[in-house]
């Protein structure tokens, strides 16, 4: 987790891009950023920030 929205960016797309799966950046309620791949997210999806697809041009 990272308080830098920037950061946590740039490592959910390599992942994604590495993985090849789609990844989400979601704000905790601590109010820190954090990375996960979406088909284990199971939280509210109004915490979600961003969603990199690794397929999507």
């Amino acid at each position: 987790m990272s308080k830098s929205l920037n950061t946590v960016s740039a490592y959910a797309w390599s992942l994604a891009r590495s993985l090849m799966v789609n990844i989400i950046v979601f704000r905790t309620e601590g109010g820190l950023f954090s990375a996960m791949p979406a088909s284990e997210w199971d939280g509210d999806s109004a915490s979600i920030v961003l969603e990199f697809d690794p397929f999507a041009r």
